[in-house]
């Protein structure tokens, strides 16, 4: 698997976070709203996280609106709500050098530069 970055170009924080980076180029781009994530791709995540809940954000306004948080979801439920519509991935993705990074937080994304540097 490439290095890779699962990113929203749309996304403010996102485009920070890559501005913030060293060593880009090393890195494949996909901007899941133009080329969203397939199974074959999500299930890759899944192998290096673990989990789809860890991947799943509860930040995004479908989760909400859909009122998910008072469901209880399963593993299969976190996938196909990933799979179904991108703005419930958690990003920026990170896969770097067979290692997965999931989201924002600066303890991440300081982990993501010194993995890219």
């Amino acid at each position: 698997m490439a290095n890779k970055i699962y990113y929203l170009a749309s996304c403010d924080t996102c485009r920070k976070i890559i501005k913030s980076l060293p060593n880009t180029d090393k890195l494949e781009f996909q901007d899941i709203r133009q080329n969203p994530i397939t199974e074959q791709q999500l299930d890759g995540m899944y192998q290096l996280s673990g989990s789809y809940e860890a991947m799943f954000s509860r930040k995004a306004q479908l989760y909400k609106s859909m009122d998910l948080k008072s469901k209880n979801l399963t593993e299969a439920d976190y996938k196909n709500y990933i799979l179904e519509h991108y703005t419930f991935l958690s990003r920026p993705v990170f896969i770097i050098d067979g290692k997965i990074y999931i989201g924002n937080s600066q303890k991440n994304i300081a982990e993501v530069i010194k993995a890219l540097s």
